[in-house]
C-alpha cells in the first residue's frame, strides 16, 4: 500500500509521523509534494519519505491520497491532479468546510472519497479524527482508511452533518485547552510557582483530567463534584469560573468556530 499526500505542513507531518512509528505503512511507501519547499525538505528529513516533483506524481504513486492542503486551495489542487485520478484510489481530505458534494463536484467524475478532520494531538498519536465517506467507498475500503487513521489516534466514523461540528470540538479544541494551560500556569506563577513546573502541573492535570473523563466513563459533571468538597477551595474557584461565564464562553467560541466551517 503507497500513500500519498499532497500538502506537507504541521498537520500532514503529524498524520504521516503516526502512521511510520505504529507502522501502519513504511517511510518508503509514502509520497510528498508540497509548494512550500522548506515544509518539504523538512518532511524529508525527518520523516524519511518519497518526495514527488509535483502533485500529479504523488498522485500516480498513490493508492490512498491525502490532500492536505488549506481549505482554499482546494479547488486549484483537484484540478490540478483530477485528469490522472483512477476510480481504484481513495482520496482522504482534511479540509473543514468542503463537503461531499462539493468535492465530487469539483473533481466532475466518480471519485472514491473519505472526508475526515483530524487533530494537532496526532503529533504526540493521541490525535481523534471524525470521518464520512460518499457511496463510492466500501465497507472494505472505509475500514482500510480507518485503520491508517488510527495510527495517529482515534478514529470515529459519523454522518457527514456532524463534520462541523467536529471542527469545534476537536479539530480546533486544541487551541482552547492550550489556552487553559497558560492561563492556569500564569496563575500559578503569579502564586510564586516557576514557570515550568506551572507549565508541567497544570497540563499533567488536564491530561489527568481527560483520562478519568474516558476511562471512568463517569459524566464530567460527577467527577467535578467529587472534587468540590462543602465549603473547600474547589468549589470557590468553580463559583468564580462560573460568575465568570467558563460555560457560556466556551459554547459561544465553539458555536462561532461551526459556523466558520461551514463557511468555508
Amino acid at each position: 500500500m503507497k500513500l500519498g499526500f499532497i500538502g506537507c505542513g504541521n498537520m500532514a507531518s503529524a498524520m504521516i509521523g503516526g502512521i511510520i512509528s505504529n507502522k501502519i505503512c513504511k517511510a518508503e511507501d509514502i509520497f510528498a509534494s508540497d509548494a512550500y519547499l522548506p515544509a518539504l525538505a523538512k518532511a524529508k528529513e525527518t520523516l524519511k519519505i518519497q518526495i514527488g516533483k509535483d502533485n500529479k506524481e504523488v498522485t500516480l504513486a498513490a493508492d490512498i491520497l491525502f490532500l492536505a492542503v488549506k481549505p482554499q486551495y482546494y479547488e486549484t489542487v483537484i484540478k490540478d491532479i483530477k485528469d490522472v485520478i483512477t476510480e481504484s484510489q481513495i482520496i482522504v481530505t482534511i479540509a473543514p468546510g468542503k463537503t461531499l458534494s462539493w468535492l465530487g463536484d469539483t473533481f466532475d467524475k466518480p471519485v472514491k472519497i473519505v472526508r475526515c478532520m483530524p487533530n494537532t494531538p496526532a503529533l504526540v498519536c493521541e490525535g481523534i479524527t471524525g470521518a464520512c465517506h460518499n457511496d463510492l467507498v466500501t465497507k472494505e475500503e472505509l475500514d482500510l482508511v480507518c485503520s491508517i487513521l488510527s495510527g495517529f489516534g482515534k478514529v470515529e466514523v459519523l454522518p457527514e452533518n456532524l463534520m462541523d461540528v467536529v471542527v469545534s470540538v476537536s479539530g480546533s479544541s486544541p487551541a482552547y485547552v492550550f489556552m487553559f494551560i497558560e492561563a492556569m500556569a500564569d496563575a500559578a506563577v503569579a502564586d510564586g510557582m516557576p514557570r515550568a513546573q506551572a507549565y508541567k502541573f497544570a497540563a499533567q492535570a488536564v491530561l489527568g483530567s481527560a483520562k478519568m473523563v474516558l476511562e471512568t466513563g463517569k459524566h464530567p459533571g460527577e467527577l467535578k463534584d467529587m472534587v468540590c468538597s462543602p465549603g473547600g477551595t474547589t468549589i470557590e474557584a468553580v463559583r468564580v469560573l462560573e460568575e465568570k461565564g467558563l460555560r457560556s464562553s466556551v459554547i459561544e467560541a465553539m458555536k462561532a468556530c461551526t459556523k466558520k466551517a461551514k463557511g468555508l
